[in-house]
């Protein structure tokens, strides 16, 4: 119509002209209303379709990125398939029905058994009259909870009364709590009293304020240690101080102080009523969100990878500022990154975290409870674990800040409400074998046997290194073959290996047999679980981890100046000098 228009405009101004004007001016308009055309054509209008879109791999970038779920994401973006990339796809459905993953089939058989035998004497009868030990423990929430822990065994070994354990409040996180600001005292002392007898604060001995001797103990002292070397200083001194009071006692003990262990661990150790109803309320919360969840204990933080000596590809950037870390250590060795990685040595990272889950056959639909400190790397590096699991919480997301204020100044008590929780949980994982994964471990294997995962992260290694040149397929069952051992089974245990507070294998008994212990005339109501099984178990190499954990970062400290060590002290130090800066906060 436009056309026509201007064409009647055109004969009314125009006056005639000859034939061969006509016919240029023809020419003329031909060639304006082609190019008119061509106009139209190239023009974005509405209801124009569009050209076929450009193959995926004329757009992704020609280098692999260092996410797969990265690569993933642009591919799911447009609208193409796995086969025109070199990476397998990650199932985006729900839980595979492989295996019991919520819990062990053989729970059932075992229980938790920590009673004391009819010869174990009462506190009573075992107690010398003025004859005290006190303890100073050392490191953050778990690491000190395994000093309160033994300190009762060690009072119990050398007939003395225990005063209330003091809590290290000058390590690196600063934290002022004492004991009654994180546990129960009256519980911790009345539910004990058959055992140890325990006081809140030393008390005057004739009349006088006795100055406690200062020691140190080697670490993984035995009964006999203790009694050769402490108990001469105490008949005398009558008051002794063990500082650094952290795995200052051995694995191996008799069984009825390995079960008196396991009393104070899983019975004498009670939260605060404030910690506790908190920890409780965010178990509800998650419980309301699901039928089940995971707890995840993510030890990435940037002083843990410094610690550990491992790297993750960041560059000199992370080579410089984990090595200004580093320094904190002064006796920590320098290491082969790339090697202690190989051996399983380092944390795996969120995202492998997240693949191992995934490959086991956890669903994108779980919901994970995450306990942790700043994550290394910060939302970048958690952006995998949350693609492959979007229902992702933490106490944060959970509570308020007023509902944290209580607890949110103090590292200890913001610990204690991640313990509840990962406590609380369907399945417990870690990807490390610090202090709190490790008592939360033998903790779940004492009450049911509760599903805890922890990587192999020496056999997973290799696997994540190659992944994107397998299938999902492929990359699910090695994962599943390499994690066999690594479960939480009950067939797991080896009794008299590894760390007791991890495999309390004296404390733990099955339904189905009765034995009598022949080293001590204990008759039990079962007998202790014998660890014959034909399960994959992990060794003794796998379980040399490092003693860290959320919390537990703290350099080390210095003995007060008015602490004057003894003799024995100053022997023991140089023995225990590399361990003390290796195993302590």
């Amino acid at each position: 119509m436009g056309l026509q228009r201007r064409r009647r405009q055109e004969r009314r101004v125009v006056p005639a002209v000859p034939v061969q004007a006509a016919l240029s001016a023809a020419v003329l308009l031909l060639l304006v209303v082609l190019s008119f055309h061509s106009f139209l054509s190239s023009a974005p209008l509405a209801d124009r379709t569009s050209p076929d879109p450009v193959p995926i791999r004329h757009l992704l970038p020609r280098r692999k990125p260092s996410s797969i779920l990265q690569l993933k994401d642009k591919m799911e973006m447009l609208g193409t398939d796995a086969g025109d990339v070199d990476v397998f796809l990650i199932p985006s459905g729900g839980e595979s029905p492989v295996g019991n993953l919520w819990g062990s089939k053989l729970s059932k058989d075992f229980y938790g058994c920590s009673h004391a035998s009819s010869g174990f004497a009462t506190a009573e009868a075992n107690t010398v009259p003025n004859r005290y030990l006190m303890i100073a423990t050392s490191g953050g929430l778990n690491q000190q909870r395994t000093g309160i822990t033994d300190a009762v065994v060690a009072a119990r070994i050398l007939n003395a009364t225990l005063v209330v354990p003091v809590l290290d409040q000058k390590s690196f996180w600063k934290d002022a709590s004492d004991f009654s600001n994180i546990f129960n005292v009256e519980w911790f002392i009345a539910s004990l009293d058959k055992d140890v007898k325990i006081i809140k604060e030393l008390p005057e001995i004739g009349g006088k304020v006795t100055r406690p001797q200062i020691m140190r103990v080697p670490r993984k002292c035995n009964a006999r240690c203790y009694e050769n070397r402490v108990l001469p200083v105490l008949i005398k001194k009558h008051v002794v101080r063990l500082t650094k009071f952290d795995y200052r006692l051995s694995n191996k003990l008799e069984t009825d102080l390995q079960k008196l262990r396991c009393r104070v661990n899983y019975h004498g150790l009670k939260f605060t009523d404030q910690i506790q109803m908190m920890g409780d309320s965010l178990i509800q919360r998650m419980k309301a969100k699901s039928n089940h969840f995971i707890a995840l204990h993510l030890r990435f933080e940037t002083d843990m990878l410094a610690f550990s000596g491992c790297y993750y590809g960041g560059g000199e950037k992370e080579r410089t500022e984990l090595g200004a870390i580093r320094k904190r250590w002064k006796t920590l060795h320098t290491s082969n990154p790339e090697k202690e990685r190989r051996h399983g040595k380092c944390p795996l990272t969120p995202e492998e975290i997240g693949l191992m889950l995934r490959a086991l056959g956890f669903g994108k639909d779980v919901h994970i409870y995450v306990a942790s400190g700043e994550i290394y790397g910060g939302e970048e590096r958690l952006a995998p674990l949350k693609a492959l699991f979007p229902n992702f919480h933490s106490k944060e997301t959970l509570a308020t800040k007023d509902e944290l204020a209580p607890f949110s100044s103090y590292s200890s008590r913001m610990a204690a409400l991640d313990f509840i929780v990962c406590d609380g949980s369907d399945v417990f994982v870690t990807n490390n074998n610090g202090n709190m994964a490790r008592i939360l471990a033998g903790r779940r294997r004492y009450f049911g046997h509760k599903r805890t995962i922890r990587p192999n992260a020496k056999k997973l290694y290799s696997l994540f290194l190659n992944r994107t040149g397998m299938t999902w397929e492929t990359f699910s069952s090695n994962v599943h073959t390499f994690q066999k051992g690594f479960m939480g089974e009950p067939d797991e245990l080896r009794p008299g290996r590894g760390e007791f507070h991890e495999y309390p294998s004296a404390c733990i008994c099955e339904r189905s047999k009765r034995i009598t212990y022949s080293n001590s005339d204990i008759q039990n109501e079962a007998g202790s679980y014998s660890g014959k099984g034909t399960v994959n178990r992990s060794t003794s190499e796998d379980l040399d981890w490092i003693d860290f954990d959320y919390g537990e970062n703290a350099p080390l400290g210095r003995v007060s100046p008015i602490e004057i060590e003894s003799e024995y002290d100053a022997m023991i130090k140089q023995e225990d000098l590399e361990l003390e800066e290796i195993l302590s906060d």
